[in-house]
């Protein structure tokens, strides 16, 4: 299976743990999408996706509406994104990205487990430059052949394609998602996007053992719990 699924499915089922948490983030981000480009669905595609999103990860209907909502309340809120860059043990690497209305708080919430378990933050650039930045759609219903040529038609030239299960896994530059999907559609009109997302892919995973292991799971389970984190990428194999 394509190494950006595997990424971002392990996110998923690791930060659906925590209800409270994946709903909270899911709020933000809308609000803030809503906020930047407008409460139309079909005119802010950016919202579209991230409430397609929150539907198919069970995120309440009402906190959905709620967070539209807050933008034509005449609420102020405000949310930086941030990235934080480590260096974990025995050559792991790990990039933390962060949704927050206060960048000293999350910075130092990352310290804080970044110290515990003894590992160092690097400077901007340090890690993400071993990994690949790439969009992921994955989708039922055509075979390689005829992703390729959907594709090709649509004018569009993506990094590989690979197919697992009956599943095809589309990956490309993250500016050619929605063309991506729109290629898709338009020769497959019902098609359900199973992935649909920009990810951080490490060129290169290492595998790790015994307390190296024991530390780096340690940070991961430390990073999961903090309130602000958004995503954590990570070249380990597990």
């Amino acid at each position: 299976m394509g190494r950006a699924y595997e990424v971002r499915k392990a996110s998923i089922q690791k930060t659906g743990a925590a209800k409270s948490k994946l709903y909270s983030m899911y709020a933000r981000e809308i609000y803030q999408a809503a906020k930047n480009g407008g409460i139309e669905l079909e005119a802010n595609a950016t919202l579209k996706r991230l409430v397609e999103k929150a539907k198919k990860e069970q995120v309440p209907a009402d906190i959905i509406k709620r967070a539209i909502d807050k933008v034509n309340s005449g609420a102020d809120e405000s949310y930086d994104s941030v990235r934080y860059e480590l260096f974990g043990p025995a050559g792991s690497t790990v990039i933390v990205d962060c949704l927050t209305d206060n960048v000293n708080r999350s910075v130092s919430a990352v310290r804080t487990a970044v110290n515990k378990c003894h590992v160092k933050m690097g400077a901007i650039g340090s890690v993400a430059y071993m990994y690949d930045n790439l969009c992921v759609v994955g989708f039922k219903g055509l075979d390689e052949e005829a992703t390729l040529e959907a594709l090709i038609n649509a004018g569009l030239d993506v990094d590989d394609i690979e197919m697992h299960d009956g599943e095809t896994i589309i990956y490309g530059s993250p500016s050619d998602l929605y063309d991506i999907k729109n290629a898709i559609q338009a020769v497959l009109p019902n098609v359900e996007f199973d992935t649909d997302e920009i990810v951080m892919i490490p060129k290169d995973k290492i595998t790790l053992t015994g307390e190296d292991l024991e530390i780096f799971n340690r940070l991961l389970t430390l990073l999961e719990d903090i309130e602000d984190v958004q995503t954590v990428y990570h070249n380990v194999a597990l």
